[in-house]
């Protein structure tokens, strides 16, 4: 990762009201606190305690001519006057001018890995957390509400919205859609944002979708359901079967598609559809046998082989969630400003993303943690996750 692609990006951050940069800049906050984060630390908080200490502020001050670390609530006071819907724009830009060489690199691996497998597009998944904390706080009637859509494939939070409330994530996910640049890409979201009004959103995003369907669309799940079980159907339909074992268990995924939607009526509605599918999963532990299946609709002919890498892709966006709560604590968070929440969340993926691109880079094999341990142990670990250009000669 080239690090001057990113403060390109944050050179163009825009704050609520106007400020003079006296002291600190709002671009010297951002900075702080993404290399705090990268070091595993979290609370804003933590990252000034960090920031203050010797070794770090000799690092600040040489490689990224930060020579004066604000206090705790000057550093909070900043992170609250930038604008999220800025903080997010720099983020979709900063991801977009890295996508490319790295989506280069994942079709060469892919194509070295199996000369036959046919390319695949770039899954975009789409899901949201609630900030539990923020449900605590009198300021809020309901829990803070993030969507984010995430590169699957390539691990990296593309960009976000924020709603007051999980009720209100349906009618934010197309206005989310129609901000992203996504042409030929395989749209997945989970069964709450199976709507025909998210599916136009893709499609006019020249992508495709992949949408589960559950309870809030019965018919149309009992429907797939009874065309997949009636087992002379089901033989017709393209299927494909993956087995792993590891961590005390045996999971058996099998996958089915089929382009006949004629029989469907919600194909009248539903924009471009042109393929159902399923899929079947089953768990063996030392505690028994449990069984899953999963109804799915798509605006595109799909293999099941396809089904399955896409379904399995939308899991990434679920675990970069677990990841905000178990490294960065986000659903103890007790700061209560509606930006500093939504702020801080952009640079842990900041953060996130960082590390992905540096693993991906560099194929290393060091966990997450452990990456995040040497930088907290030696700030000058930081640098070959930023790249070797990284040193601003700025004098303050």
């Amino acid at each position: 990762m080239r690090w001057e692609t990113l403060e390109d990006a944050l050179a163009v951050l825009e704050t609520e009201r106007e400020y003079d940069g006296y002291f600190c800049s709002v671009q010297d906050a951002v900075i702080i606190v993404i290399l705090g984060s990268l070091c595993d630390l979290q609370s804003v908080k933590k990252i000034h305690e960090w920031a203050t200490t010797e070794h770090a502020r000799t690092f600040l001050a040489e490689t990224f001519g930060i020579k004066r670390i604000p206090c705790y609530w000057w550093l909070l006071s900043l992170l609250a006057i930038i604008r999220p819907e800025s903080l997010n724009e720099c983020m979709k830009q900063w991801v977009a001018s890295v996508v490319p060489d790295l989506a280069a690199k994942l079709e060469t691996e892919e194509e070295e890995q199996s000369k036959k497998k046919k390319k695949q597009p770039l899954t975009i998944a789409i899901d949201g957390k609630a900030i539990r904390s923020t449900g605590k706080m009198k300021k809020y009637d309901n829990p803070l509400h993030i969507i984010s859509a995430q590169i699957g494939e390539l691990g990296l939070t593309l960009a976000q919205r924020t709603v007051e409330s999980k009720s209100n994530e349906i009618p934010a996910v197309p206005e989310l859609i129609k901000e992203l640049e996504i042409k030929g890409c395989m749209v997945v979201a989970d069964a709450m944002n199976c709507q025909i009004e998210t599916a136009e959103a893709i499609i006019g995003a020249e992508a495709d979708y992949l949408l589960s369907a559950k309870g809030n669309q019965e018919a149309l799940m009992n429907d797939i359901a009874e065309y997949v079980q009636d087992t002379k159907l089901r033989a017709t339909m393209d299927s494909i079967t993956r087995t792993e074992k590891g961590h005390g268990r045996k999971e058996r995924r099998s996958a089915y598609t089929s382009t006949d939607v004629s029989w469907q009526p919600g194909g009248r509605v539903w924009p471009e559809l042109k393929c159902i599918g399923a899929l079947h999963t089953r768990f063996e532990t030392s505690k028994g046998v449990t069984e899953e299946w999963h109804y799915y609709i798509s605006s595109k002919a799909l293999r099941a082989e396809e089904l399955l890498h896409h379904a399995r892709t939308e899991w990434s966006v679920e675990s970069m969630h677990w990841l905000l709560d178990v490294h960065f604590d986000e659903d103890r968070c007790r700061v209560e400003s509606k930006n500093v929440q939504q702020n801080l969340n952009m640079l842990h993926k900041f953060a996130l993303n960082i590390i992905r691109i540096h693993k991906r880079e560099t194929q290393s094999k060091l966990p997450l943690n452990g990456i995040m341990f040497r930088a907290l142990m030696n700030p000058h670990a930081l640098l070959p996750l930023l790249g070797k250009n990284c040193i601003r000669n700025i004098e303050r």
